[in-house]
């Protein structure tokens, strides 16, 4: 990527859970050459994300509107728009609107093919 390659929600990729949603703004295939993946998740209130690992990467969360319970391994923080947290390669995580509006979050990640890897038990069953 030597000319600066741009992106936009344009160009974007979408995909739909039971939770809300990611859609990948950059990663290896969307932006030829690049090097990390970024995104924006939502997650619909009351729900969650299923637990993961990303063991090729680290994961970095920031908090743009909502609030949640961020669990990254066997601690819970809560945070609100404007916080984040960078999460450890490996370290299992998942996040928890705990709030009444959609959470907005973006996420990047130290790779751009990140490799996600399931753990516990799958998002609703916390709600």
């Amino acid at each position: 990527m030597s000319k600066g390659e741009t992106f936009s929600r344009d160009t974007a990729h979408s995909v739909n859970a039971s939770w809300g949603s990611l859609t990948w703004l950059v990663n290896a295939e969307l932006v030829s050459g690049a090097e990390q993946t970024i995104g924006v998740v939502t997650i619909q209130p009351g729900h969650s994300n299923d637990a993961h690992r990303h063991p090729n990467c680290e994961e970095v969360i920031y908090v743009m509107s909502g609030q949640c319970d961020q669990r990254v391994g066997d601690s819970i923080r809560p945070l609100t728009a404007g916080e984040g947290v960078v999460i450890p390669r490996g370290v299992p995580h998942s996040s928890i609107n705990t709030g009444d509006e959609v959470l907005n979050v973006l996420v990047s990640y130290s790779s751009p093919n990140r490799v996600v890897e399931p753990v516990g038990v799958p998002a609703d069953v916390h709600t």
